[in-house]
């Protein structure tokens, strides 16, 4: 709906909403800009501290994904007028907790009595302007390298129904509590150190691998192909997609990019709903230098990073996406 409205004709603003990127940002001096993003949503857990840091976790990923360094946040509440407010300040101190982990200050936020749930921040970073890593960059002849492993959308959805064993559980908590901090610092270092080999980034959340790739290839104008034997799930995901916990994100984005995709006869459909599984708070997509890329991605181990080089940057052709 966004992109119906009249487009701004400041020239500070860098990256506005005509990009479908991952933030907006701002030029406040030649070597200075802001970058700002909002996220919400409902909880996916039962414990609230987890609830709060997995929504911190989550709102803070898009300043990484552009490369930016977060400096504070505005929380966003939404919760019963006669709810336990017992509950919501746990919501409250598992965001704050990993705010500060993110060193991030919160300032304050707002509020409003609302039956569902509700939490998340707007969060205000800093970057450089000639630093920006941005969704459409990308190039052909890249690698692509993903910094988490996928699936905790169909987790979170055996969860609410019982059906996610403790490991799975463990896992996708673990993994979306996880800041992309470390990712980005990774990268923006090694982009420093081997200057123009990362071209492009985008973080992977409600749209799905492939939702999220399709907005970095239309973008970039060009096809990205994603290898399937290289894209690493959580455990318990694939088990999950089997036992039908399939959340309706999931469709929703199946039936929007299915058209974008190209699919190989052999793929397994199992790993096919992979790809679409709406994530929370998900990894990085790094499109960089094909030459680099194994450097990158144990650079990225070796701090933890659970990274892997899913595919590569094709000429545009007949299809933005092509799943091999």
């Amino acid at each position: 709906m966004l992109g119906k409205l009249p487009q701004g004709k400041d020239e500070n603003v860098l990256v506005g909403f005509d990009k479908a990127d991952d933030a907006g940002v701002y030029r406040l001096s030649a070597s200075l800009a802001l970058v700002q993003t909002v996220d919400f949503f409902t909880p996916i857990v039962d414990d609230p501290y987890t609830f709060g840091e997995i929504a911190a976790a989550n709102s803070l990923s898009d300043v990484y994904a552009m490369g930016g360094k977060p400096l504070s946040a505005l929380s966003i509440v939404a919760y019963p007028a006669k709810g336990d407010l017992e509950t919501l300040e746990q919501i409250l101190q598992g965001g704050f907790a990993k705010m500060q982990e993110a060193g991030c200050a919160v300032l304050g936020g707002h509020s409003v009595a609302d039956d569902e749930i509700k939490f998340g921040y707007a969060v205000t970073g800093t970057i450089d302007p000639s630093r920006i890593l941005t969704n459409s960059g990308a190039r052909p002849g890249d690698a692509l390298i993903l910094t988490k492993r996928l699936g905790t959308g169909v987790i979170g959805t055996a969860i609410k129904h019982g059906k996610a064993s403790e490991e799975s559980i463990a896992a996708a908590v673990d993994s979306m509590r996880t800041l992309n901090r470390r990712a980005c610092e990774i990268m923006v270092a090694f982009s420093g150190e081997h200057p123009g080999a990362v071209h492009s980034v985008t973080d992977v959340t409600g749209f799905g691998l492939i939702g999220h790739a399709r907005e970095m290839a239309l973008g970039s104008r060009v096809t990205i192909e994603i290898d399937s034997k290289k894209v690493e799930p959580l455990p318990g995901a694939l088990e999950a997609i089997r036992n039908a916990q399939v959340p309706g994100g999931l469709n929703n984005n199946r039936e929007f990019a299915s058209c974008s995709v190209s699919l190989a006869a052999n793929i397994a459909p199992e790993i096919e709903t992979l790809l679409y599984d709406p994530q929370t708070s998900g990894g990085l997509l790094i499109s960089l230098l094909a030459a680099h890329a194994p450097a990158l991605e144990s650079a990225l181990r070796a701090a933890g990073v659970p990274a892997s080089t899913i595919g590569r940057v094709l000429d545009r052709g007949e299809h933005p996406i092509v799943v091999v």
